[in-house]
């Protein structure tokens, strides 16, 4: 298996360096639709001078270093897009790569739950790490030992974050016990006509009629589906790097997504597309 090759090697085994390119053409897109959506629902107007959120960030920062952030909010708003277009592109890779970087770090001052900002980081590290990002929308197929590290730093980063959230979920007497996901969908079934932005919310309205109540029948399923996400979670990381199961691991892991992105598209789009996109890393 070229994973443990390149580590018994000392990251001297040969890759194909187009893995990378092509992860960083997947990264800069999803980035690029991150920092799009941003502009709405009152994201171009936060940090706006007299707002709530200025306010807080004076609090946080001081009047000093709460002014430079909103002053500069704008413009990296709009640098970051574009970089993110760029590095898809293939233009200047590496100086886009920086700004995206940049501007994703910036969210960290302001945004609650920055777990999505730290993905980013942690993966955009990865393709920093790279010596060979490539040029273009061409991707360079060979073998070359220019992106073994940062091609094993993605499958190391990508197995923790499964292997992670397969062991908080298997900590949750809530979440095993189906419970969770049962009142997720029930109270998002009940409310979901009097929330402010209802596209934050795609759950089918199949599954909203025959599992959105809280009757032991929803309950039981649910329970069935928490143990089959944790299993999966647990099971993917190998299954990507074995060849003969890799088509499986991509087809269940594409399904679980989806399944995840349903109950909170805006917020895990980063995280969904970003993952999804490092399975390209498995393969030598």
């Amino acid at each position: 298996m070229w994973f443990f090759d390149a580590l018994t090697s000392g990251f001297q085994h040969p890759t194909d360096p187009g893995r990378l390119q092509l992860f960083r053409i997947v990264f800069a897109s999803v980035l690029a639709v991150r920092f799009v959506l941003s502009f709405g629902q009152g994201g171009w107007d936060r940090l706006a001078p007299g707002s709530l959120s200025a306010h807080l960030a004076e609090q946080r920062f001081g009047p000093a270093r709460s002014r430079l952030l909103i002053t500069l909010y704008r413009p990296a708003l709009i640098v970051r897009t574009a970089a993110a277009l760029y590095l898809a592109a293939g233009l200047a890779p590496r100086l886009a790569l920086l700004l995206i970087l940049a501007g994703a770090a910036m969210e960290l001052t302001y945004l609650k739950s920055p777990n999505a900002v730290r993905y980013t980081l942690l993966t955009g590290t990865c393709l920093l790490l790279a010596k060979d990002l490539g040029h273009g929308l061409h991707l360079e197929h060979g073998a070359s030992t220019a992106n073994t590290w940062a091609q094993c730093l993605l499958v190391l980063i990508t197995t923790d974050i499964y292997w992670n959230s397969a062991w908080q979920k298997l900590r949750s007497d809530q979440f095993r016990s189906g419970l969770y996901l049962a009142q997720w969908i029930h109270t998002y079934a009940q409310v979901r006509d009097r929330l402010p932005y209802r596209r934050q919310y795609a759950v089918p309205s199949l599954v909203r009629r025959h599992a959105g109540n809280l009757t032991d029948r929803d309950i039981r399923l649910w329970r069935t589906l928490a143990a089959t996400v944790i299993a999966t979670e647990i099971a993917l990381p190998p299954a990507l790097l074995i060849e003969q199961t890799m088509p499986y691991a991509v087809a269940a892991g594409i399904a679980m997504h989806a399944a995840f992105t349903c109950l909170k598209p805006r917020q895990l789009i980063t995280f969904s597309g970003l993952t999804l996109g490092t399975y390209v890393a498995f393969a030598a």
